[in-house]
Order: C-alpha cells, then sequence, then structure tokens
C-alpha cells in the first residue's frame, strides 16, 4: 500500500491544481493508455516475458510453452503547464509511471499486483527557441520508439538489436535554429549521471554510478513528416573500489545515426550505431563488464509500416547487435560466456479505432553465445490498447 500512497497523493494534489488552474493559469491534465497482452513463447525471454521480451536466453527442449497475460505497458502520465515564471521563461513538468516497479511479493497473488514505477520526472523552462529540462528524462540516445502494441515500455530492439537510450537524471538543453521554417534544425545538449555495472546506494557512493558524468549531444533536421539525428556519446566509468586511492577507468563511446520518415501510407524508421562500453544504454546486447576491459559493438535495425486502410495495418522489423568477440571474452572470462550477436525479426497485424487499437504479433529472436552455442526463441501475442 505504502507504494501506491504516493500515487493516490500525486493524483490528489493534481485534482486540487486542476481546479485552480483559471485563477493561477495552471493547466493539469492527465494522459496515458491501458495495455493488455495474451502471450505465448517456446523459450524464456530477457529482461522478461511478456510485454518485456528482448532476446531469448533459454535452450528448453521439453516442448513446453510459456502463455500468460500481461497488463504491465499500462501507463499513466502528468502534465502541468504553467505559470509563467522569472521574465517571458514558461514553465511545465511531467511524471510518467508504468507498472514495471516489479511484484509484490512472490506468492500466488503476487502477479496480479503490480508496482508502479517512476519513468520520467522533469521540468522544462522554455523562452523562444530554447528549452531547459532538469530532471529525469530519456537520453538523446534514444530516437524513434518502433511501432509495437505488445512491446512499449521495452520497444523492438532495445537492449538487444541497435536500439538505444535510458532514463537519467540531469540537465538537458534543447535550441531551435530555424523553429518556425518547413525544415526545423534543433542542437540537443544533455549531462546525466554516470552509471555501470552495480546499482549502486540510495547514498550513491558507487564509484561505478557516480563516475564521471554522461555526455550526449544530439544535432536533429525535423519537418512535418520526417526527421533525421545523429548523437554522439561519451562517459567514463571508475571501476576501482571508493575506498581505495588508485584508478580504473574505463570510457564509453558511441555515435548513432537514425531517422523515420512517412509517405502517403509508408511509414519507415531505423537507427544503427557503433560504440564501446555503452551496456548501461543498453548497447552491446546489454552487456556490462566489472573489469578493465573494452567491449566494442555494433548495431542498427529498420521498420517498415503501410496502412492498407483507414484502420488496418501491417509493420515488419529487422534488427541486430554484435559484439567483438575477442574482446567479450577477456571483458567476461570463463565461466561466464558472453553475447556476441543477436538478431530479431517482428511482424504484426494492427487495427486501429481510436481510442482503441488490436495488434496480433510475432517475435523470432536468435542469440549467438562465445561459445558458438546459438539460442532460438519465438513469441506471439495478441494486445489491445486504450489511449486516454
Amino acid at each position: 500500500m505504502k507504494k501506491y500512497a504516493g500515487l493516490l497523493l500525486f493524483m490528489l494534489i493534481g485534482t486540487a491544481l486542476s481546479s485552480q488552474a483559471v485563477e493561477n493559469k495552471v493547466t493539469f491534465n492527465l494522459s496515458g493508455f491501458v495495455s493488455a497482452t495474451a502471450f505465448v513463447q517456446d523459450q524464456a525471454f530477457k529482461f522478461g516475458n511478456g510485454q518485456n521480451a528482448s532476446y531469448v536466453f533459454t535452450n528448453y527442449e521439453s516442448g513446453k510453452l510459456i502463455k500468460g497475460f500481461d497488463i504491465r505497458n499500462t501507463r499513466l502520465t502528468c502534465t502541468v503547464k504553467g505559470p509563467d515564471v522569472f521574465k517571458d521563461w514558461k514553465s511545465s513538468a511531467v511524471i510518467e509511471t508504468d507498472l514495471f516497479g516489479g511484484f509484490n511479493g512472490t506468492s500466488t497473488f503476487s502477479a496480479s499486483q503490480q508496482y508502479f514505477r517512476i519513468r520520467m520526472a522533469y521540468v522544462d523552462l522554455v523562452k523562444g527557441n530554447l528549452k531547459l529540462r532538469f530532471g529525469q528524462a530519456w537520453s538523446p540516445m534514444f530516437g524513434n520508439p518502433t511501432v509495437s502494441l505488445s512491446h512499449v515500455a521495452f520497444p523492438l530492439g532495445y537492449g538487444s538489436a541497435g536500439f538505444l537510450g535510458w532514463r537519467y537524471p540531469g540537465i538537458q538543453a534543447f535550441y531551435s535554429i530555424a523553429k518556425d521554417s518547413p525544415v526545423n534544425f534543433r542542437v540537443d545538449g544533455a549531462i546525466f549521471s554516470g552509471s555501470w555495472n552495480e546499482p549502486g546506494s540510495p547514498d550513491f557512493v558507487n564509484p561505478g554510478n557516480l563516475g564521471f558524468p554522461q555526455f550526449e549531444i544530439r544535432l536533429n533536421m525535423l519537418s512535418k513528416n520526417s526527421n533525421l539525428y545523429i548523437v554522439g556519446h561519451y562517459d567514463k566509468k571508475d571501476l576501482a573500489a571508493i575506498d581505495k586511492d588508485e584508478k580504473s577507468e574505463l570510457n564509453g563511446l558511441a555515435v548513432e545515426l537514425g531517422g523515420k520518415t512517412k509517405i502517403g501510407g509508408f511509414m519507415m524508421q531505423g537507427n544503427v550505431y557503433t560504440g564501446k562500453n555503452i551496456g548501461h544504454q543498453f548497447g552491446s546486447i546489454t552487456q556490462l563488464s566489472s573489469i578493465k576491459e573494452d567491449l566494442s559493438s555494433i548495431g542498427g535495425w529498420f521498420q517498415l509500416g503501410y496502412d492498407l486502410t483507414q484502420h488496418w495495418s501491417l509493420y515488419g522489423f529487422i534488427g541486430f547487435e554484435n559484439v567483438d568477440k575477442d574482446q567479450a571474452v577477456k571483458a567476461f572470462p570463463s565461466p561466464l560466456v558472453p553475447r556476441t550477436r543477436h538478431q530479431l525479426v517482428n511482424f504484426m497485424v494492427k487495427y486501429t479505432a481510436e481510442p482503441v487499437s488490436f495488434g496480433l504479433e510475432f517475435m523470432n529472436s536468435k542469440l549467438t553465445l562465445a561459445d558458438d552455442k546459438e539460442l532460438t526463441g519465438n513469441q506471439f501475442a495478441l494486445s489491445g490498447m486504450y489511449k486516454f
């Protein structure tokens, strides 16, 4: 109950703000969606089964199926706008949650008692072409989300097939060079908390997490139906114990190029990246070594969609990620067996009649380990979503 108390208080405060919207020039809005998925799999997946399945990690030969229902994609977003602050600076704030905060225990009833988790919590200050953002938000590495009704909070290819980016506390700045023209050029810069292998403590004493801030810069070209971006990333992890007078640093580097366009009934989007020691941004098939060894990787994905009619559409996705095998063996010495290659394929038939959507999806995952062992897993999913 304690974990729900904060959400209840948050909603009550929002209601109070909404009732005073006219007087204080503040607007309050709740939005989000309810998501439900019925799924069946022939193998177990990371980061979990159902709606957060990303890549296969078992090789069961029993022929038994993993099946169930999942609602954890369900999301609630609170947005507050106004009042103006300082001189001509507009303000707004966002808090976003979903149900991937884990389960209430491990009993018979735990699977139907999902905890909320904070996804984002930030404040925006805007003046003219400049926007400043303070708080926890997506890093610029996070590009265009893939289209799926089953894989929303964990998009297709996330952490396994070229889809990068994560939410970190920090500061961001967005500057539009040609905001009112048909093609807008925007520069995004960000400084985030460092992060690496260990989760750290509430006191932020873990050196890998405290480390050196993450820096990212992103250049965007935006138009009505298209976007194109390139983003660079740099960070430095301190792997040495915090009570030792020694250095053991690991640099993280990455460059990503991506974009999206819509022409008639067709939608095309994707991205490619290359980098090293980028597992904390969901690169390298989400692998983070605890020793000072570089781990280089490349990845990318592409998705094509087509609107058959006003209501029916088809989508196809393919993505891959390759990790340097020799480096992986050094970074994860025996008995560990690192992941070196992964390929992900997904197809979806979607029916939409706003605010309701239904989708039938098939996903295939092929994972290769450093010992050349290959794992293959499949998932069928039927999902429904109601947006509000």
